[in-house]
């Protein structure tokens, strides 16, 4: 599972001309899904994601969280996070998930995020989706499952 974490001023995704997911100060979060990804594991990035410390405190230093700053989420799917390169210029996706386990994993996200954030808003799994955000920093993190709970 990949979560590439954008600290945000403000976000917005939109849908055939409408907005259908919209934040002020948070994370526009985009949300790839492998096969062999598992709610347990959805926990435990979701548990280091909003426990990060990547907003400024009162002297500059990246000390406070998501909820002491009261921000908000908008969580993206992405297939791409899982494109293949290594092999000529088109990308293969055959390691993101199959798209009805990794639209099911991405609701329980949601859900699961909903419990601990007070505003979580989201795209549409699948949708031709336009993300629109003013990046804080900019400030992006990649978190990799594979890398930070290897099996």
């Amino acid at each position: 599972m990949r979560f590439v974490i954008q600290r945000v001023k403000n976000a917005h995704v939109d849908v055939d001309g409408q907005t259908v997911g919209q934040i002020g100060l948070g994370y526009l979060v985009l949300i790839g899904i492998k096969d062999s990804d598992t709610e347990e594991l959805a926990d435990k990035m979701i548990r280091k994601m909003i426990n990060l410390r990547i907003f400024e405190d009162e002297n500059g230093k990246t000390n406070l969280n998501l909820a002491t700053v009261h921000g908000e989420l908008l969580l993206i799917s992405q297939f791409t996070l899982y494109a293949d390169c290594h092999h000529g210029n088109r990308p293969s996706f055959i390691n993101a998930g199959a798209p009805e386990m990794a639209d099911r994993l991405y609701e329980y996200i949601i859900r699961k995020c909903s419990e601990e954030v007070p505003v979580v808003r989201h795209g549409i799994f699948g949708a031709d989706m336009k993300v629109h955000l003013l990046n804080d920093g900019p400030f992006t993190v990649i978190l990799d499952s594979d890398e930070i709970f290897p099996s």
